[in-house]
């Protein structure tokens, strides 16, 4: 049985919860979580599957997560970390407020570094580890719309976590090289995870989803320490 643990999937509509509904697809047992206990037990709910309370800010709350999986499983296959800090649209670098950027700081960067420091020693028992980091184009310079070249309205604070995101996405691939372990960020792309997105010519959050759960179903020969969006390279 492969396991996959995904953070961040508390929201009906994003693409936490989508990724789950695709890995459970792909005959995954899926353990979905949520910062809100209330939210990762409604999403357990919806999906038919073990939803847990983990916030990426607590160290505590990371250790009883890896407590769970352990007790119940002994072993992780996938961890997919989504949970990231939300974007201050138009915010400018001269003017931002620096407590709200380090807020998305934390959560992105720092909460993905500190699940996936507690989680693998669970992954060092599959015998196809995966770690999918849940990035964006706004933190590369290779997308012409979103990029950290462009003139898109993400805030810098957004673009700066996610950019620090595949940095240590490198970081962690070239250590748990060693182990076959393969770490990956992926870019979802512009989605609809939002009230009216398709009409502002976001894609599908299925779309989306489906771009993060390629690298969870990387062959052993798959590559690592790279930025990909449906599959593909992405400069950054």
């Amino acid at each position: 049985m492969q396991i996959a643990l995904v953070t961040g999937a508390g929201s009906a509509t994003g693409i936490g919860a989508e990724v789950c509904r695709q890995l459970a697809a792909s005959d995954f047992h899926v353990v979905l979580t949520a910062r809100s206990p209330a939210d990762a037990a409604a999403r357990s709910r919806e999906l038919g599957m073990p939803g847990i309370a983990l916030d990426v800010l607590s160290a505590q709350s990371i250790t009883d997560a890896v407590a769970f999986l352990h007790e119940r499983f002994g072993k992780l296959d996938v961890l997919v970390n989504n949970a990231a800090g939300s974007p201050a649209f138009t915010e400018r670098p001269s003017t931002a407020a620096l407590t709200r950027a380090q807020a998305v700081m934390d959560v992105t960067l720092w909460g993905t570094w500190r699940v996936t420091q507690g989680m693998i020693p669970l992954l060092r028992k599959s015998t196809r580890g995966r770690v999918v980091n849940v990035s964006s184009g706004a933190g590369s310079h290779g997308d012409p719309t979103f990029g950290l070249h462009s003139e898109n309205s993400m805030g810098p604070a957004y673009a700066v976590a996610k950019c620090a995101l595949n940095a240590l996405t490198v970081a962690f691939a070239n250590e748990l090289r060693g182990d076959r372990i393969l770490v990956n960020a992926v870019c979802p792309g512009f989605t609809a995870t939002f009230d009216g997105g398709e009409a502002l010519g976001a894609r599908p959050v299925q779309d989306g989803a489906r771009s993060v759960v390629w690298a969870a179903l990387l062959d052993d020969d798959g590559p690592t320490g790279g930025l990909f969006r449906d599959g593909q390279p992405l400069p950054w």
